[in-house]
């Protein structure tokens, strides 16, 4: 006790002035209606700022779970998308009754699509070798398989998955110069092969399209659907420059890529439903022409 009168007695001074401070600044605040609206005003704007920083806060930490809800929502929109496009494909080729029968079984349009959608996210990229690689936080036990697409969530090209663990993936994507695909000229049917130079993490060519192709400097390429990695559609980039090969057949265009290869996040992953079947296919036609010359007289 006899301490605690000694600290007060020490730090009367303060008290006092904070005591009469307080009385003063009440009296002057209840002294007219408008001292009151200003002084209300300030501390609504200073407990505003204060609860905006807080909830900044909350909303930075919450970020990551956002977006991997967004993208998700995105995968399945993509997945829908795609069967309704396949369904009316199917209507405009005599096919529509296949389409009413898998409704009335209760597949629906979703049960009748090539490809399926899901999420995943970087956990590891390199953009500086000759042969790059992107890993995945998704593998076997999450549905991922070889041989799947890896699109952007606003659909521009990244690669497709040549490796999986339990849980893990690994991509080869368009900044590796073992990397091929078919692509075109949006709005155009000619098509040329895409491949990496290793020069630029910016840019990729496209060769052997055709001179007869529709081209200009900013037209969008896209992906052919002659790959069967990738459906139809799906963005690579933009024409930056473009001439005619030596044999003045075919062009060599430079593309721009649509996707930042250097700022990868969350990526949707599409497994094409009749990969295996067509590619089967395909090997065995092949080695059934090799017999078929082999035996040729």
């Amino acid at each position: 006790m006899y301490k605690l009168i000694e600290f007060i007695r020490r730090i009367y001074v303060v008290l006092l002035f904070l005591v009469i401070e307080a009385v003063a600044l009440n009296y002057y605040a209840h002294s007219s209606y408008y001292t009151q609206a200003k002084i209300l005003s300030y501390a609504n704007r200073v407990t505003g700022s204060v609860q905006g920083t807080i909830f900044g806060v909350k909303h930075f930490f919450t970020l990551r779970r956002e977006n991997d809800m967004l993208t998700a929502r995105v995968a399945e929109l993509e997945g829908r998308l795609s069967a309704y496009r396949e369904a009316a494909a199917a209507a405009q080729t005599d096919s529509l009754a296949a389409a009413v029968a898998a409704d009335t079984l209760g597949v629906g349009l979703e049960g009748m699509s090539q490809y399926r959608y899901m999420t995943a996210r970087t956990v590891s990229n390199s953009i500086n070798r000759d042969r790059n690689f992107i890993t995945l936080n998704r593998g076997l036990a999450h549905g991922v398989m070889t041989d799947m697409a890896v699109i952007t969530p606003d659909g521009a090209m990244v690669g497709y998955v040549v490796g999986c663990s339990e849980r893990y993936s690994v991509v080869l994507p368009l900044l590796n110069t073992d990397f091929r695909t078919s692509g075109k000229i949006a709005g155009d049917e000619y098509f040329g092969s895409i491949s990496w130079s290793g020069s630029s993490p910016y840019e990729v060519d496209m060769a052997e399209l055709s001179k007869y192709a529709d081209i200009e400097v900013g037209a969008e390429v896209v992906s052919s659907g002659l790959s069967h990695y990738f459906p139809a559609g799906i963005r690579i980039g933009y024409v930056e420059s473009y001439e005619l090969n030596d044999s003045q057949t075919a062009y060599d265009v430079k593309i721009r890529l649509a996707t930042d290869m250097t700022r990868l996040g969350n990526v949707i992953l599409i497994e094409n439903m009749d990969f295996g079947e067509v590619s089967a296919l395909e090997a065995d036609a092949a080695a059934g022409r090799t017999e078929t010359m082999e035996f040729q007289p």
